[in-house]
């Protein structure tokens, strides 16, 4: 009885050894594909890698609060990146109408409609976001056209608009004029918003 114990234990050990053997040869999760790349007249092996942004901060590690903070970051980011996306569609379907109009009067009166129809459609959103998910919002449109509120409101409805605006803003302690910057101030909010895009959050 003992030897049938023995062998049949012997056996598990062997295959257990086996499938350790198997597993180290299989295959890793990600491939790399090398392309060679023609530099200065010498032909060298190239890998793509994907941007990393790396943020600086202290050695203290991170607490329950901090936990909070990132997740309520996520949440806001999320709740407002979508309005940004429409923006710059909107954004390029508008300049895309005004090039075929021909005088300033159709200009101004096609604006007018369109400013009519954001009210009407996005309104009611726009009231029910709190201050911060605002400011990252203005964040987020100036990263997503290129261009501050400030500048859209004083390119589309001029300068007198864009700075009741921005009175108006400021007295809720936003800026209407605060420009994305991803390498600096907004590097946290960068990197979330390419999580969103991958598909990762």
């Amino acid at each position: 009885m003992r030897k049938v114990l023995f062998i049949i234990l012997l056996c598990l050990f062997c295959a257990n050894i086996l499938g350790q053997q198997q597993d180290n040869d299989s295959l890793p999760d990600r491939v790399y594909f090398i392309q060679q790349v023609e530099r200065n007249g010498v032909v060298m092996p190239e890998i793509e890698i994907r941007e990393v942004t790396i943020i600086g901060g202290n050695s203290r590690s991170a607490t329950a609060r901090d936990y909070r903070r990132n997740e309520r970051l996520i949440y806001n980011i999320k709740r407002v990146y979508p309005y940004a996306i429409i923006a710059r569609e909107r954004l390029s379907h508008v300049n895309r109408e005004l090039e075929s109009l021909e005088s300033e009067r159709e200009r101004r009166a096609y604006l007018n409609d369109v400013e009519k129809n954001l009210f009407a459609e996005f309104k009611e959103d726009l009231m029910k976001m709190t201050i911060t998910q605002g400011k990252i919002l203005i964040k987020l449109i100036d990263r997503e056209t290129q261009n501050t509120s400030f500048e859209l409101i004083r390119d589309y409805r001029g300068r007198i608009s864009a700075a009741f605006w921005q009175g108006i803003a400021r007295l809720f302690g936003s800026n209407l004029k605060a420009e994305y910057d991803r390498f600096g101030e907004d590097a946290e909010i960068e990197m979330i918003v390419l999580d969103i895009e991958a598909g990762i959050l």
